[in-house]
């Protein structure tokens, strides 16, 4: 009888279901937000297990103040990028606002061109109970769709800005509530966004689909960061956000060197030069 070794089972693609298997095992996993081919490999080849392209593009990339400026013509180019680089993490592509508010038809259509113009494996929408038609739909089209529920950014307005979600008895069981609604929908996952980490631990153990945890605590099945919080290329990070590196610097500190050595003719050298 033959075996796979441990480094090639490895490289098997990530998917939804297996994502729910490694909830029943108790099995951490990790995601992260990529937007182009050079960070999604990097992060690929890493063992980051979902690379998500988010539409917090529209702040890290773009440098618009919140999400909704945010198309689905944009968020197709970037998962393009993404998917062209993985060979392993599960791509998810995140739907824009007023790509799936409409109706539930324009859901479908959304998340169809998502897989079939982007090759996301996955789609990712914003909201609980009121979001449940269009995670219906969309998974009757045998499209994986990852819900968001708590903190979503694409009702800033209506939440009076990035304020945590379920404090009150009220809100904890309108967070759950919402969550449950996604699950029933057919929500393979659920992102858990700013909310009390009791309170994800709760929901955690309610689902038998897995939660994703940002600004949510340790209790969550699994993590995601912001890419641009992660590896410090951002002007601010969140207190719920880990830096664990400083490419800002590192770049910073690299084109200032150029820039001196350019000035002050040092560069190009012979070496960089050709004969």
């Amino acid at each position: 009888m033959s075996t796979v070794s441990a480094s090639s089972s490895r490289e098997h693609r990530v998917t939804a279901r297996s994502l729910q298997r490694r909830k029943r095992r108790g099995e951490p996993f990790s995601m992260l937000t990529a937007y182009d081919f050079p960070f999604a490999r990097i992060f690929d080849q890493s063992g980051v297990d979902v690379l998500l392209v988010g539409d917090s593009l529209g702040n890290t990339v773009q440098g618009q103040d919140n999400t909704l400026p945010v198309t689905l013509d944009e968020v197709v180019y970037h998962t393009r990028m993404v998917a062209r680089a993985t060979r392993r993490a599960l791509v998810v592509g995140d739907m824009p606002f007023g790509s799936y508010q409409v109706s539930a038809e324009d859901a479908v259509r959304s998340a169809i061109r998502l897989v079939k113009e982007g090759g996301a494996h996955a789609v990712k929408l914003e909201g609980g109970r009121s979001a449940e038609a269009a995670i219906e739909r969309i998974s009757a089209a045998d499209i994986p769709v990852m819900g968001h529920v708590g903190l979503t950014p694409q009702s800033i307005h209506a939440m009076g800005g990035y304020r945590v979600q379920g404090r009150s008895d009220a809100g904890r069981d309108r967070v759950l509530a919402d969550a449950l609604a996604v699950e029933a929908a057919g929500a393979f996952a659920v992102v858990l966004e700013g909310m009390p980490a009791d309170l994800a631990r709760e929901i955690t153990g309610r689902l038998a689909i897995p939660t994703i945890g940002i600004g949510a605590g340790v209790g969550c099945d699994a993590q995601v960061l912001v890419m641009h919080d992660l590896l410090g290329l951002s002007d601010w990070t969140p207190s719920f956000a880990k830096q664990y590196a400083n490419l800002g610097a590192v770049a910073s500190k690299a084109v200032r060197t150029y820039v001196d050595e350019v000035v002050h003719r040092k560069f190009p050298g012979d070496e960089h030069s050709y004969r």
